[in-house]
């Protein structure tokens, strides 16, 4: 074979391999982007049973009336001027506490049901006076004269909120995944204590004092709304405000033997202002987008 037909021969492949690649390359720029597999993220859920603890502080009010009467007779008197029968007084403090409830999320809505007890160091005092005449009086029944010193027939009322619970309902809109604003309510209930002194004088003019103590345990209703926060797929915690009434009862009654008697008759309500945390039972929810 000749030279020249050797030289042809290979010049001809060499062009074929080029042409080759050149469709290759252009074939390979042609394809569509293949894009990553989707990622595995988190959803944050509302739904499932959670428990908790709380602690803050309440801003509570007293209206206490007192009805003297005539131990003897049973007749109620009709206190003279400038006497004390009727004061509203604070009963401020701190209280702490645990809760435990379920929430139930639709879309963006969550409801549900919460009940939580707490101790309250709530107490306030009040003082009121039957007032005495020149010669005593009817506040000062048997007496002729005014002893030295003597206003009448006085009560020293001490009130405590011994400790307080609630059953409400919950509902509220996520303005966003992790973040609840809600309105609650429900049964509210809670023992009050009362204690006093009531003091005054004999027909002799001597001095007599008796003390006693009641304890009520009360039924009332309960107002709020607050804001909770998920920290994490198990962990929020919440800011809430409640107001509470327990309603108005006879709270005691004071007897001085054969001279004076008060009646108590009470209403209580509340500000409450605390901040919890919450531990939600169930794992993360995983889903792709």
């Amino acid at each position: 074979m000749r030279a020249s037909t050797l030289k042809t021969i290979a010049v001809s492949a060499l062009a074929a391999i080029a042409a080759t690649s050149a469709a290759s390359a252009a074939d390979l720029a042609a394809r569509p982007y293949t894009k990553a597999p989707p990622a595995m993220v988190e959803v944050w859920n509302w739904t499932g049973f959670y428990i908790g603890g709380n602690a803050g502080y309440s801003w509570g009010r007293s209206n206490s009336d007192i009805s003297y009467y005539n131990t003897v007779t049973g007749l109620p008197i009709a206190p003279p001027p400038g006497s004390i029968t009727n004061a509203s007084f604070d009963m401020n403090g701190g209280i702490a506490g645990g809760q435990v409830g379920y929430n139930w999320q639709t879309s963006n809505w969550v409801w549900g049901l919460e009940a939580d007890i707490q101790w309250s160091g709530e107490k306030g005092r009040a003082d009121y006076l039957c007032a005495a005449t020149v010669t005593g009086g009817v506040c000062l029944p048997g007496l002729t004269f005014l002893p030295a010193g003597a206003t009448g027939t006085t009560l020293a009322l001490d009130r405590s909120l011994e400790w307080f619970g609630t059953a409400r309902l919950r509902g509220g809109v996520l303005v966003s995944p992790r973040v609840l604003l809600y309105a609650t309510g429900g049964l509210a209930y809670g023992e009050i204590k009362t204690s006093g002194t009531l003091s005054g004088f004999n027909g002799n003019g001597g001095g007599v004092a008796i003390t006693g103590s009641s304890s009520d345990t009360r039924i009332g209703w309960t107002v709020g709304a607050g804001i909770e926060g998920m920290l994490t797929q198990n962990w929020t915690a919440k800011l809430e405000y409640l107001y509470m009434d327990l309603g108005r009862y006879d709270s005691a009654n004071f007897v001085l033997p054969g001279l004076v008697g008060a009646r108590v008759s009470s209403d209580f309500t509340d500000h409450i202002l605390r901040a919890g945390i919450n531990y939600k039972f169930g794992g993360p929810v995983v889903a792709k987008y």
